[in-house]
């Protein structure tokens, strides 16, 4: 699944257009690498997205194409 998809069904990011833009602008790294939107997520990649001076790492537990709200956070877990 792509980046940006993965952000916006996870909901850490609301919209997939800011998740792109995010990623445009070198804020979301994945596995320690700059990530492009386009990057394919697998499970157990690390993500860390800067929001301003905040950082917030995650780890994919699970990939799915869609997801309810209730359900969106098992699909990550948040590391320190």
């Amino acid at each position: 699944m792509r980046l940006d998809k993965f952000l916006k069904v996870s909901r850490l990011i609301k919209r997939r257009t800011v998740a792109n833009e995010a990623c445009d602008n070198a804020h979301v790294t994945v596995n320690g690498k700059v990530a492009k939107a386009s990057l394919d997520i697998k499970e157990n990649d690390v993500i860390e997205i800067a929001f301003g001076e905040r950082r917030l790492r995650v780890r994919v537990l699970d990939v799915r194409e869609h997801t309810l709200k209730a359900d969106a956070a098992s699909l990550y877990e948040v590391l320190d």
